[in-house]
């Protein structure tokens, strides 16, 4: 049984040798489709882009894109209308506000976010930091969540590479869980909780994946899914938002090595991965000082997690997971793994 201080659960864990990557070679689904709304070419069967990379300076909604960000077509929130927040007896319900967009990586059908060279995922991570400090101007919004769902276990429902962000009108409990500890801590040791948990982790040694000197890439201690791996910058930081192009460049190196390493140990499982940046510290009627710490406490994270087994009913009953593989061991056959690079 293992404690995770930065979400507050208990996890089981294997204690002995556990499940192996053969043990999750798996036959997964395949997505197609007949036309590719994503593709170079299609621009006009997506809504019209809300931004976009073009070096040749080529027109909106043409050809001649490196990276291209669109509303999503099925959106989950709209952006028109306000909050109308409310009382319904003893419930609390508001209108559906929000955003959702898509942000298509690459105008190649055929490459997965791993066969991106550094160049072209620091692009797409760009356009993620363009995204999330224009989304973050709007009031209504109190958090911003930029995620990947890589095949049709993990959600994904084009085969083209992909993001998504997703603007929100309220913080998802488990984000708020974080938050909570992480302010709780700082509070009690004037220090940030996952600095203190970078430095453990370098000095055991045993769950780290990648260390660069500038981004720390482990499976955590406690992690709920087998191969969860955690990428976090060394140097505090609460704002994605606030990395240069230098540490663009060196997060891309990051999570694409981690991404071809995932896919050559796991035979290219499906997975997801969340970007998790300090919430919006907008004023809030009656709470002065909301979120006011985030700056000293909050440290930005990505978590990734490939799906490899079904959740067992103990899990989705009880938040209670079981995971089959030890963190070091996961750690160990990700950080053997041959470097692959991009062609």
């Amino acid at each position: 049984m293992r404690w995770d201080p930065l979400k507050n659960i208990w996890v089981a864990v294997a204690d002995k040798r556990g499940r192996g990557p053969k043990d999750f070679f798996l036959e997964r689904q395949k997505l197609t489709t007949t036309a590719c709304p994503f593709c170079y070419g299609q621009e006009s069967k997506t809504p019209a882009e809300i931004f976009a990379l073009r070096p040749d300076g080529s027109l909106p909604n043409q050809p001649g894109w490196r990276v291209r960000v669109v509303p999503n077509k099925y959106p989950m929130l709209g952006i028109e209308g306000e909050l109308g927040q409310r009382g319904e007896g003893l419930y609390d319900a508001m209108n559906g506000i929000g955003a959702h967009e898509v942000i298509i990586e690459t105008p190649d059908h055929d490459r997965s976010t791993a066969d991106l060279s550094t160049t072209e995922l620091a692009d797409v991570l760009h356009a993620v930091q363009t995204r999330l400090i224009d989304l973050r101007r709007d009031q209504r919004f109190s958090c911003i969540l930029p995620f990947k769902s890589h095949g049709v276990e993990a959600g994904a429902t084009i085969p083209h590479a992909y993001l998504q962000i997703l603007a929100l009108p309220i913080i998802p409990p488990e984000v708020r869980a974080t938050l909570v500890s992480s302010q709780s801590y700082f509070a009690r040791k004037e220090r940030c909780l996952l600095c203190d948990i970078l430095a453990q982790e370098i000095t055991d040694g045993r769950r780290i994946v990648r260390n660069d000197g500038e981004f720390l890439a482990f499976a955590p201690y406690a992690s709920r899914r087998p191969f969860e791996i955690m990428i976090a910058p060394q140097r505090h930081s609460h704002d994605f938002a606030q990395l240069d192009h230098s540490g663009l460049a060196r997060l891309a190196e990051t999570l694409g090595d981690l991404l071809r390493r995932q896919r050559q140990v796991l035979r290219d499982p499906a997975y997801n991965f969340v970007l998790y940046s300090a919430p919006l510290p907008h004023r809030r009627p009656g709470k002065p000082h909301y979120w006011s710490s985030l700056a000293y406490d909050y440290h930005w994270h990505i978590e990734l997690a490939p799906h490899l087994a079904r959740p067992i009913g103990l899990e989705w009953g009880t938040g209670f997971y079981c995971n089959p593989t030890a963190p070091e061991e996961a750690a160990a056959f990700l950080r053997d793994a041959p470097l692959n690079l991009p062609s």
